[in-house]
């Protein structure tokens, strides 16, 4: 964490109910420290592989670790990141080293969008997390972020697993996901202002259709 110190950032969509070992690290930073931070771990050893609006990825050795300033999909934000990065961090312990993480309800309301917005699918994970750290405070969270709507949905077909009566992953049928978007799109203007995003993304991305076709049809990550 020595890359880190002196500097806003928090470990994102890190921490867990259950012992989990993952092959990269998502980290989100101020969007001022954002240089810093890749200067460090490239002093490192990493390499920048990616530099999209809200993000930076740096490899090294098969290990990745993604720079966010805002949580985002196809260049939409969907979430405010700096909202975040103030009002819902705290100091954590991570194997003896401490360390700044986004609080357990952040992390339930995180996964949510996350699971909705961008990967249009509901993990086991994702089930635990809501079992066990869903609460109030974690409700507010999501109202303070404008996005209440994605605890509902991803509730709703957690306690249908719970029940035997679907299985994980569950892949989000198409007509729950334009739903979130369009209530998303009325609802958080900064969503509405970063839709054209999506435009720009799509133009300089290769094979997009591929991508696009993958995205919807897959039944896992």
């Amino acid at each position: 964490m020595e890359a880190l110190r002196g500097v806003s950032y928090a470990l994102y969509k890190f921490r867990k109910p259950v012992e989990h070992i993952s092959v990269d690290l998502d980290i989100l930073v101020g969007r001022e420290d954002v240089p810093r931070v890749t200067m460090m771990l490239c002093k490192r050893g990493f390499k920048i592989a990616v530099v999209e609006p809200y993000t930076v990825t740096l490899e090294r050795g098969g290990f990745i670790v993604d720079l966010y300033t805002e949580p985002s999909f196809a260049w939409i934000v969907y979430m405010d990141g700096g909202k975040l990065l103030r009002d819902y961090v705290e100091d954590v312990d991570v194997h003896g080293v401490w360390a700044r993480a986004l609080t357990r309800e952040a992390e339930v309301v995180v996964a949510a969008a996350h699971a909705i917005y961008k990967e249009h699918l509901i993990l086991l994970i994702d089930c635990l997390l809501a079992w066990e750290w869903l609460n109030s405070r974690a409700w507010r969270i999501a109202v303070d972020l404008n996005v209440k709507q994605v605890l509902r949905e991803p509730l709703k077909i957690c306690n249908l697993i719970k029940s035997g009566l679907a299985e994980a992953p569950y892949k989000l049928e198409l007509h729950m996901i334009v739903k979130a978007y369009i209530e998303k799109t009325l609802e958080d203007p900064v969503f509405r202002a970063t839709l054209p995003n999506m435009l720009k993304y799509i133009i300089i991305r290769k094979n997009i259709g591929a991508v696009i076709l993958r995205r919807i049809t897959r039944k896992s990550y």
